[in-house]
């Protein structure tokens, strides 16, 4: 018989495919909150904020690409880093990046039901972790049809408040330039805020093992899906900016809706509302997606418990790991409201690109090395923005890395004995 853990996973994603899965986690609800905790640490520095987190994320980007081109597996930086700096290091990013990503999930799930249903948000976000999780397990194609409905909502609503925004008469070119109150740490933590709006392209990564020719699919959706997202964001950034200033944006609540409102097109309020919740689906759609695929890699190589190693044999997907997933994520949102308390996911996904980096950097010529620079940069950025973080978060993140090396370190004595 078999080991259903020994199976492959089936090959059917597209460049479309990709980078619209891509698109699905970096459109998610962040676009609609970052901005204001990013404003309020950078003041009017917030767009050269947005350019050092593009300029980071686009290192890690082409690492990640690169990487993932020539080990096309399950599991992204885990698997890089396993490859070429050692078990520990892949470990440690698994564990930053599961540990992290299973608290971003509560936290979108929790968005969703905040927007959809305030009285009853931890139904609401419990139900949608259920079905999605329900719609992965039917295969990874249904996945991305899904995405492609989700991305395309999100786009239009951006859209529309990007126009509403411009065209209303209370913009003003003024409100975009730096003056005094910018400075160098606040645009950093502003950066390190932002980054994480443009993380979902790790996704494509963590799928390695589900993409139709990755050599070539994988270096080509990255940086399409990466530069769609920098596009909008920035589009967005300079709208919201541009109507409510570095100060009214800074104390917004909502800064869509309140920079819709203040360009008198206040009828977009619920609109905005409805995006929100759903650009919250589709990240949590796609988080539990690489979740899942690294769980699945980590068991590989018990890690994690074996058994989560298992893929279904008529949709080709790692169920078991699928269903842990959705299962804890479940029990996390319908307990804990931990949108404010996620700081060390921050750190982790830092980290997991820190780790990216410097694997990418060992390439050599002949197995599709980036530029020396990209790396370097990368790693440089990742670490500088980690540590530009709040304190709490940097604690937080610290504690539960240590707490990952910790037990590492008690299995791998226990295997000597």
């Amino acid at each position: 018989m078999s080991d259903p853990a020994a199976t492959p996973l089936a090959r059917r994603l597209g460049v479309g495919d990709a980078v619209l899965v891509g698109l699905g986690a970096m459109l998610g609800a962040g676009i609609f909150a970052a901005l204001a905790p990013a404003a309020r640490a950078a003041g009017s520095g917030l767009l050269i904020g947005l350019a050092a987190a593009a300029l980071v994320a686009y290192c890690n980007a082409t690492s990640s690409a690169r990487l993932a081109a020539r080990y096309p597996a399950s599991g992204g930086t885990y698997v890089y880093g396993r490859e070429r700096l050692g078990p520990f290091w892949g470990y440690l990013a698994g564990w930053a990046f599961v540990v992290g990503k299973t608290a971003s999930c509560a936290a979108m799930a929790l968005t969703v039901g905040a927007y959809a249903w305030p009285e009853q948000k931890h139904a609401v976000a419990v139900a949608a972790v259920v079905a999605l999780t329900a719609v992965n397990y039917r295969g990874v194609q249904k996945s991305a049809l899904l995405t492609r409905v989700i991305v395309a909502a999100v786009l239009a609503v951006l859209a529309a408040v990007v126009v509403a925004a411009l065209a209303g008469g209370a913009a003003e070119a003024d409100r975009l330039r730096p003056g005094a109150d910018a400075s160098v740490p606040g645009v950093l933590e502003a950066a390190g805020l932002l980054f994480f709006a443009f993380a979902g392209y790790a996704r494509i990564a963590t799928l390695g093992e589900e993409v139709r020719d990755p050599e070539r699919t994988i270096p080509r959706a990255v940086p399409v899906a990466l530069g769609i997202a920098l596009v909008t964001y920035a589009a967005v950034s300079v709208a919201v900016l541009a109507v409510l200033g570095p100060g009214g944006l800074a104390e917004a609540t909502a800064p869509l809706s309140d920079a819709a409102s203040a360009a008198g097109a206040g009828w977009l309020e619920p609109v905005v509302r409805a995006g929100a919740a759903v650009a919250a689906l589709g990240a949590l759609l796609a988080l539990i997606l690489g979740i899942s695929r690294t769980t699945l890699a980590m068991a590989r190589d018990r890690h994690l418990p074996h058994g989560l190693a298992a893929v279904h044999e008529r949709f080709r997907v790692p169920h078991r790991a699928e269903l842990a997933v959705g299962a804890v994520v479940s029990v996390v949102a319908a307990t804990v409201d931990v949108r404010g308390a996620i700081g060390f996911s921050s750190f982790g996904v830092l980290l997991y690109y820190a780790v990216a980096n410097a694997s990418a950097w060992t390439l050599g010529p002949e197995e599709g090395r980036p530029p020396r620079a990209v790396p370097a940069v990368g790693l440089a950025g990742c670490v500088v923005l980690a540590f530009s973080l709040p304190p709490a978060s940097v604690a937080a993140g610290a504690g539960v890395l240590a707490a990952g090396a910790l037990a590492y370190a008690v299995r791998g004595r226990r295997a000597e004995r």
